[in-house]
């Protein structure tokens, strides 16, 4: 597989700091070293390649701004859902899983990837056939998260389903009608939150597979919101109700 280009000085250096496995690290050429000294630093104690190339090279590589800075890395490794299972069983604590279901922006995976990190989500499902998968852009989007939370990619979503509530998670779909508030979503238990894709929402299939559905009440004009912005609201309900108020002071 080919090398996937991250770009960013953030992404980038988030990428050297969690271990993850770098070619090289291309910097542009006549760029300021005190503005990427944190990368540089990093990168030489690991002993990383680091080369100088033209800003026409970054911009040939690069589909988003790239400030500068880019890093060749091994395509982004899925992680196991046996394995994922496992650890949480292992957890004191309930467990969110936010599964995505035909997802095709990889814009809006890598803001999911973003909040999941920042409200203290356990994984991201995706299904491999049409569904947006792990990219540059997607790691671009995600600004350093693709890199703490665990993104799963099954061949079966439904069957996927079937395997969380055996293992006692409780399934909510999304849904913009016939579905409960999601402010009186209960966070006490172990939940797979699923959020629909951008044009169609959730299939028939997964959507007869939740336990229950839960929507975002909506008073204007357009009746539906942004995959991303939909699943951060749903991520920041959970993480409300499971956190007084005094734990983040």
């Amino acid at each position: 597989m080919e090398d996937i280009v991250i770009v960013g000085r953030h992404a980038v250096k988030e990428a050297i700091i969690s271990g993850h496995a770098i070619n090289k690290i291309l910097i542009q050429d006549g760029i300021k070293k005190q503005q990427i000294n944190d990368i540089l630093k990093n990168a030489k104690s690991q002993k990383l390649i680091v080369q100088t190339v033209p800003k026409s090279k970054l911009d040939f590589l690069a589909n988003a701004p790239h400030q500068g800075v880019a890093a060749l890395v091994a395509p982004y490794e899925y992680a196991n859902f046996d394995e994922f299972l496992q650890k949480q069983k292992k957890k004191d604590r309930y467990s969110t899983v936010i599964i995505l279901d035909g997802l095709e922006d990889p814009h809006n995976l890598g803001s999911i990837l973003r909040t999941a990190d920042a409200s203290g989500v356990d994984a991201v499902i995706i299904p491999k056939r049409r569904s947006v998968a792990l990219t540059q852009t997607v790691a671009k989007a995600s600004t350093g998260a693709i890199q703490h939370v665990p993104v799963i990619r099954v061949t079966n979503l439904s069957k996927t389903i079937d395997e969380l509530k055996d293992s006692g998670f409780w399934i909510a779909g999304t849904e913009a009608s016939n579905a409960t508030d999601y402010r009186d979503l209960q966070a006490d238990m172990s939940l797979g939150i699923v959020i629909g894709s951008e044009g169609q929402g959730m299939s028939r299939l997964v959507s007869d597979k939740c336990d229950f559905h839960i929507k975002i009440p909506m008073v204007g004009h357009v009746n539906s919101l942004n995959a991303s912005v939909a699943a951060s609201l749903m991520m920041y309900e959970v993480y409300r109700k499971r956190h007084q108020l005094e734990e983040n002071s």
